[in-house]
């Protein structure tokens, strides 16, 4: 499990082994079948959770009791409630386990260590929190401007390794759709094709 994440850190905060060495250290790994919880609403969220295999959700359960994903996480993402994680408050979120998974796990306290102690891996952090930052952006803008078309269109395009691996509800959940509209969008693209 520690071979894929080693590469990855190589690959994308430059970390020498004697890094390495040291954020294994503080690295516990987790093992979840399929659906059961990572974190449940009202719990703190501690970790910050890289998967080395599997599909995760995050998702809150609303008023009406219907689940409104927030996001995915396959294999080489980072996923925690960060409202939870940041602040040490109580989660209105879930993450579960859409396939069994994998997770490596660092603690806060051991990951904002990680983050002063090598400068190389603040500037790792800093950029995945751009690039969270920036997909946030674009999913607000894409669900207040785009049509049920482009939002469809736009996923297949922008996670295709996600597509094939959900289920059509979590998808049409996850882009603010109903079901019915979705799988009319889908009926109609399969037509134009």
């Amino acid at each position: 499990m520690f071979e894929k994440f080693a590469a990855y850190l190589k690959e994308k905060a430059s970390l020498t082994e004697a890094q390495l060495e040291e954020v294994f250290a503080v690295t516990s790994n987790k093992k979840l079948r399929k659906r059961q919880y990572l974190l449940q609403e009202g719990d703190v969220c501690h970790y910050n959770c890289f998967v080395v295999k599997g599909c995760l959700r995050l998702y809150r359960v609303g008023e009406d009791g219907v689940e409104h994903i927030l996001k995915f996480a396959v294999e080489n993402w980072w996923i925690s409630d960060q409202q939870s994680y940041n602040n040490g408050i109580s989660s209105k979120n879930n993450i579960d386990a859409l396939e069994d998974c994998e997770l490596l796990l660092i603690e806060k306290n051991d990951f904002d260590h990680l983050v002063s102690r090598f400068p190389n891996f603040r500037t790792f952090r800093d950029e995945l929190k751009a690039r969270s930052y920036d997909v946030s952006q674009n999913r607000i803008l894409s669900n207040i401007s785009d049509s049920a078309e482009e939002k469809y269109t736009n996923f297949i395009k922008s996670y295709p390794d996600i597509f094939n691996r959900v289920p059509l509800h979590m998808i049409a959940s996850f882009l603010g759709l109903s079901r019915e509209t979705l799988s009319r969008i889908r009926s109609q693209i399969a037509k134009v094709k």
